[in-house]
């Protein structure tokens, strides 16, 4: 016997089993209609749902009206500070969104793509033709889009550079510096031939006064400590010219012009600057690949991934998309010389705020040497920092505690970050200190 939708939908919800499966389908028809919403646990939605019903007949059917999900407008985002993963260009999401179910007509989303198919060749080649463009590598370096993020870089280097009784030298301007240089004594003989961490690194050395070895192999930077937040302005020559400079970009890759001829290796995570998480980029001179010691495991050897073009194995497919668009809009930008007088302006204006509180707000870092990316600062009453952290959020800006190592608070302001979200913030910082100053 048939029963009308009404009666029928009446009935299932008065009954206790069937009135909690409906609330189930209720949710996770929610969920498949909004699969791009990240919902925070403190994050409270207000969702329209349209009508649904349920019929019962001896087919037992059960049909739903699909529900339509809302434009995204730029009033709905935030404005996030964090260290990484970090903000994407809003135009790049948009174009992403546009092509996510179907790529230029492919009738596939990239997401579904095989690596070794047409479509996804022509996706990481531009990636790469657009990055050297941005960069000017020349084709006597090797682009490899790899994973395991830039700490696994901290072994493939030596690992490949390397063998295990060969000195390298290393200078530790942060916590990410020191990781790598702990790592490194795994698979050769590192030396630490400067390092900040006396004066809570916020400091970066005077080239000149560097005793650095002879024989080492290789000198190691971070070319931008996220934690800490002093940035190199130039890089320091290796004594012998035998001796490669290898740098860790992580934090600043792409954010302003490096003649990389200086590099024999430069490496990046990344979720910080140029796409999520998932891609590491290596940058490498070719005359160094094809040396890695034997113990090498194959997913840490650069000569197999050169040669076989970043696709030895599956690689990290849609995230290389998104750094292609990343570049793709860097380079409608002007190229990173137009990219580095945003980020300098953008920097200025949030260190000038710190500057100019009367100690209210204090940066440790060295005036010389801090950084355009990471603006680490801390309070006068650090009783008001986490209240600090949680008006801000409160005001949609996000992210700004400090990393738990060092406490205080951080805003991260990659190439992403419009002006208007610095400007929003110092204007927050202002208002802050006059309430609680």
């Amino acid at each position: 016997m048939a029963m009308s939708a009404a009666a029928t939908q009446s009935f299932l919800l008065n009954n206790k089993t069937t009135r909690q499966n409906y609330q189930t389908l209720k949710a996770a028809t929610h969920i498949a209609a909004f699969p791009s919403t990240h919902v925070h646990p403190t994050t409270t939605l207000t969702s329209t749902y349209k009508s649904m019903s349920i019929s019962c007949s001896a087919a037992a059917s059960t049909t739903t009206t699909p529900l339509q999900t809302p434009p995204s407008t730029s009033s709905d985002r935030v404005f996030n500070f964090a260290a990484g993963p970090a903000t994407l260009p809003e135009n790049v999401l948009q174009k992403a969104q546009a092509d996510l179910v179907n790529w230029r007509g492919s009738g596939m989303s990239v997401m579904e793509m095989s690596h070794r198919g047409k479509e996804f060749l022509s996706i990481i080649q531009k990636a790469e033709s657009d990055l050297r463009t941005l960069l000017n590598i020349s084709d006597e370096y090797a682009v490899l889009f790899l994973q395991g993020g830039a700490t696994t870089q901290f072994a493939a280097i030596p690992l490949n550079i390397c063998s295990p009784d060969d000195a390298v030298d290393y200078i530790v301007t942060g916590s990410w510096g020191d990781k790598a240089y702990k790592e490194a004594a795994k698979y050769s003989k590192p030396n630490v031939i400067w390092s900040g961490k006396s004066e809570k690194y916020t400091k970066i050395p005077n080239f000149d006064s560097l005793v650095q070895n002879p024989d080492a192999k290789y000198l190691h930077i971070c070319a931008n400590e996220t934690i800490h937040g002093v940035e190199f302005k130039n890089y320091p020559t290796p004594l012998n010219e035998k001796t490669i400079l290898v740098a860790d970009m992580s934090s600043n890759f792409c954010s302003k012009p490096v003649d990389v001829s200086k590099f024999g290796i430069i490496y990046a995570g990344a979720q910080k600057n140029v796409g999520p998480s998932g891609v590491t980029i290596v940058i490498i001179r070719k005359n160094l690949i094809g040396n890695a010691q034997e113990s090498t495991p194959v997913m840490l050897d650069y000569k197999i991934h050169a040669e076989n073009n970043s696709l030895y194995n599956t690689p990290p497919c849609y995230g290389i998309y998104m750094c292609g668009l990343v570049f793709e809009d860097l380079l409608d930008q002007g190229g990173l010389v137009e990219v580095e007088k945003k980020n300098q302006k953008k920097a200025q204006i949030l260190y000038d705020a710190i500057d100019s509180s009367n100690g209210f707000y204090r940066c440790p870092v060295e005036k010389s040497v801090r950084s355009l990316m990471n603006v680490p600062f801390t309070l006068a009453k650090p009783e008001l920092e986490a209240e600090f952290v949680k008006t801000a959020a409160g005001e949609k800006m996000v992210q700004l505690k400090g990393h738990r190592s060092v406490g205080g608070m951080r805003a991260s302001i990659y190439n992403a970050m419009p002006l208007a979200g610095v400007e929003k913030l110092v204007a927050f910082m202002k208002e802050f200190q006059a309430k609680h100053g």
